[in-house]
């Protein structure tokens, strides 16, 4: 619960340190500009708020490991061009980074008043608000690498995001080489960037790029 608040408060506080310049940048989700990123938060924060007032009494089904749903091939989002339309129909960067911050501050607090215990569902799965707010730690935190791929003067995600999105996909693709470090895990694992030569070697048998979504 504690990372959660974390994660999105230090990628909302990168949001807000974006010049307008900084809009047309790419990101490192192939195929969208730095406003298409800050554009899917939005609805990222707002998935948040109606899981959390969507409690059941179903039995829990997920984790916040097992809510991701794993390939080894590219992610195939239909809604990633509509995404793109939404983003351009802001015109002014400064709209975005108006919607973005009043979602992700309402999620923050909506997050803080949530009970751990209470199940929620979202789609056909059931989680604990716990496990599904850890869930989000990995959205939050890739996202993040996402949006300073291309713009070194921002911070990046905090090293204890960090390690938990590498103990995910760890629990998922098993062990990744001591010498890499958690931004390397998470780049290379996720197929944000191709292994080096070197880091081929040493990853061996271990399956790789997962796509988490």
């Amino acid at each position: 619960m504690d990372l959660f608040p974390l994660a999105l408060g230090t990628l909302l506080g990168a949001v807000g340190e974006l010049t307008d310049d900084d809009f047309d940048r790419p990101s490192g989700c192939e195929g969208w500009l730095v406003r298409d990123l800050v554009c899917h938060l939005v609805t990222d924060a707002q998935d948040v708020l109606i899981t959390l007032v969507t409690p059941t009494a179903d039995p829990v089904t997920h984790d916040e490991v097992t809510y991701w749903r794993v390939s080894h091939a590219p992610a195939d989002d239909p809604l990633s061009a509509l995404t793109v339309r939404l983003a351009a129909a802001y015109g002014e960067p400064w709209l975005l980074k108006h919607h973005v911050d009043d979602v992700g501050q309402a999620a923050l607090r909506a997050a803080e008043l949530a009970d751990p215990t209470l199940k929620v569902s979202t789609g056909d799965m059931v989680l604990c608000t716990s496990g599904y707010l850890g869930a989000y730690v990995w959205e939050w935190t890739l996202h993040h690498l996402d949006l300073v791929a291309h713009l070194p003067h921002l911070e990046g995600p905090p090293p204890r995001a960090l390690a938990r999105c590498r103990q995910t996909l760890e629990r998922i693709a098993g062990p990744f080489p001591s010498g890499f470090s958690d931004v390397d895990v998470l780049l290379v694992g996720t197929g944000r960037r191709a292994a080096t030569e070197r880091e081929r070697a040493e990853l061996g048998d271990l399956e790789i790029p997962f796509v988490l979504g």
